[in-house]
């Protein structure tokens, strides 16, 4: 996969719906992650959030992301209006953490598996949980 499509896409990916732009859609976001109901964001309910999302954008299902599926999900962002901006230069930094083992490919696991840069900044007490104040302090970053 091209390293800076992927980086690119890195923006979608990397926090899943979570960010969504609309309060509203964070919050069902939230909801839905949150499966312990406890009102905080464990990395395992992220990772078990991420691997969904790969799931719906594995179109093929073959396990990887392709450069059509990159496409297809960066144009579903565009469309919605849904997107963060980053530098390319940390976006492909990303993204070669992700690709865990270096073959230029994310597979499912690797994706899960990740947890971004900015998660974990936010969790300042190092627990591997965002709490509700440790969200809120995202949210405005």
């Amino acid at each position: 996969m091209n390293l800076k499509l992927l980086a690119c896409m890195m923006v979608v990916l990397a926090s899943g719906d979570a960010c969504a732009a609309d309060e509203q859609q964070g919050r069902q976001a939230f909801r839905q992650m949150d499966q312990n109901g406890d009102r905080a964001l464990q990395f395992s309910e992220i990772q078990t959030a991420r691997a969904a999302l790969f799931d719906r954008l594995d179109a093929n299902r073959n396990g990887v992301l392709d450069n059509g599926e990159v496409q297809a999900a960066l144009q579903r962002v565009r469309d919605g209006g849904r997107y963060q901006t980053a530098t390319v230069e940390g976006l492909e930094t990303q993204a070669r953490r992700m690709d865990a083992n270096g073959d230029g490919r994310i597979t499912k696991a690797e994706f899960a598996q990740f947890i971004p840069d900015w998660f974990l900044r936010a969790d300042s007490n190092g627990d591997r949980t965002l709490s509700l104040p440790e969200l809120r302090a995202l949210r405005r970053r």
